[in-house]
């Protein structure tokens, strides 16, 4: 099997995961685990996936974010009526790369924030539609999809796992900046 094969194969259907979160333990009924990874390509198919099948809600939360791709990708969910919002670290997107896909979030209504209360937060995560959570070592990059050795997992139809993150995501919103476009 490749591992781009493995993108659309499932790791395991009715999986009993115990996940540990913010110390708290507990078990979820996981309709599916998918994993990718780069640069072989899947990792970034993965992150590209979960964004197209949101229906109602994304939120997204980076480190690094310079990804042409993802960007567009929130921008086609945005016109499809998706409620996208994104908080990225504030030191690592200030750059010319990060700062012209953060303008084009911004430009298209996107509501972004840039977070500098921690060194580095280094959180990547896109929760969707209350259900479903990609993490991993995956930024939402050029550099991770094409040079860096990375993985994304996502969790498909796991709601207890999915709050938790939503409550760490809106944590980190709060403490962020609107950031203002520079174009």
């Amino acid at each position: 099997m490749t591992i781009l094969s493995a993108l659309t194969r499932p790791l395991s259907r009715g999986l009993v995961a115990s996940v540990l979160l913010c110390n708290l333990a507990f078990t979820v009924q996981a309709a599916e685990i998918q994993v990718g990874f780069s640069p072989e390509g899947s990792a970034e198919q993965l992150v590209l996936n979960v964004i197209q099948r949101a229906r109602q809600q994304i939120r997204l939360m980076a480190y690094s974010f310079t990804s042409p791709s993802v960007v567009k990708a929130l921008v086609q969910a945005k016109r499809r009526g998706v409620d996208v919002q994104v908080v990225v670290d504030a030191h690592g997107n200030d750059n010319r790369a990060s700062r012209a896909a953060m303008n084009l979030l911004a430009n298209a209504q996107i509501p972004v924030r840039t977070n500098a209360a921690y060194k580095i937060q280094h959180d990547k995560v896109i929760i969707t539609d209350g259900q479903n959570v990609e993490t991993g070592s995956f930024n939402y990059s050029a550099s991770a999809a094409k040079a860096n050795s990375e993985n994304a997992v996502v969790m498909w139809g796991v709601p207890a796992v999915a709050s938790v993150y939503l409550e760490h995501w809106q944590s980190r919103w709060v403490q962020g900046q609107p950031y203002q476009p520079t174009y």
